[in-house]
């Protein structure tokens, strides 16, 4: 048993997709969030900057004495998993290779599988995902796509109105004939998007939200590393931005269902 938090980190709201479904799933652990609200967004900036400004968000959580960090942006893991990994010795895992295990699990490598990624500019630019599903899956064939309007979208809580409806057609046209089997939302802010897409995309392309598939990920990988905490423990919840004069709260607190998140968040200067 292990009574230290899971430590999760994103350069906003869009790593609450991934917090609601570990939350979900492991009610019974204690989570600290930490949301890089005053950098954001991470998807147009430098290599570097990324691990520079990733790595000052991991080191806050480890300040906090958590047992795993969860990198819960796609730009973050795509530019500076490798690195954080080299600094620190504590647990830290991204959205990718977590995601990329559930697809080898369920695909049947005699077949093609037609997979879409959509991420920011940063992530596509860096090709990590194309380069794991070709390294790790037989038989695919990947079509990449960057999206870079979502997730400031996403932040404004912008994603059931008409520019969302606009943009999400107009991103997913490349794939319309592609005859996709799965489309991967490849960062963590698109889920907001997911009705959308699907209604774009049609009820016979399987959307995978990398939160669903940390989750799964995490299952595992607590048992086998020793470090649930007990089952019988309420888990709590704490909540960090670098900057509260956003949106962050307002579109949490609809995607948590969780209108006292307000009175939760503390503002944490990383630099």
């Amino acid at each position: 048993m292990d009574k230290r938090p899971i430590g999760i980190f994103d350069s906003g709201v869009g790593g609450m997709t991934v917090l609601a479904e570990i939350k979900k799933r492991f009610p019974n652990e204690d989570l600290i969030y930490l949301g890089d609200t005053k950098n954001f967004p991470y998807g147009d900036k430098s290599r570097e900057t990324i691990i520079k400004l990733a790595t000052k968000c991991a080191g806050f959580l480890i300040s906090q004495d958590v047992k795993l960090i969860v990198i819960a942006c796609g730009t973050a893991t795509s530019q500076a998993l490798e690195e954080l990994k080299k600094i620190y010795k504590v647990p830290i895992v991204g959205i990718i290779t977590p995601t990329i295990i559930n697809i080898k699990r369920n695909t049947n490598p005699s077949k093609e599988t037609r997979v879409g990624v959509i991420a920011t500019e940063g992530t596509i630019r860096s090709n990590k995902w194309e380069e794991e599903l070709l390294q790790e899956i037989e038989n695919v064939k990947v079509f990449n796509k960057a999206c870079p309007l979502l997730a400031p979208m996403a932040e404004q809580g912008w994603t059931t109105n008409n520019v969302a409806k606009e943009a999400i057609k107009e991103y997913m046209k490349p794939f319309i004939d592609k005859k996709l089997d799965k489309i991967i939302l490849g960062c963590t802010h698109y889920p907001l998007f997911k009705e959308l897409i699907q209604k774009e995309l049609g009820n016979d392309v399987e959307i995978i939200n990398t939160g669903e598939k940390i989750a799964d990920y995490l299952e595992e990988y607590l048992v086998n590393e020793d470090i649930e905490n007990s089952k019988n423990h309420d888990g709590e919840c704490s909540y960090y931005l670098t900057d509260t004069e956003c949106n962050f709260i307002q579109v949490a607190s609809r995607l948590l269902q969780d209108k006292e998140i307000r009175n939760n968040i503390q503002k944490m200067n990383i630099e």
